[in-house]
């Protein structure tokens, strides 16, 4: 993996409940969860870019309103109609 710097805004370093750490963790989250809601990283890789596991991530990515699953509707008809 290659290692990149991103310019930000000082306004998301002047929540004094932030650390640097923080903001660059939830920044990586951030960049990971859009790169994979445009299908451009699986979920496992975009796990791994911002240090989760692949669980981990897509439960974040669900409780953030993002589609953890693209399943056409016959497809979703075989998956829950085997159930």
């Amino acid at each position: 993996m290659r290692t990149m710097q991103i310019r930000i805004p000082e306004t998301l370093l002047l929540d004094p409940s932030l650390t640097t750490a923080e903001v660059e963790r939830r920044s990586q989250f951030l960049m990971a969860l859009k790169y994979f809601e445009l299908g451009q990283l699986t979920s496992g890789q975009a796990a791994e870019l911002c240090g989760l596991s692949r669980t981990a991530f897509l439960t974040e990515a669900s409780r953030l309103g993002i589609a953890v699953a693209d399943l056409s509707n016959e497809e979703m008809a075989d998956e829950f109609g085997n159930a």
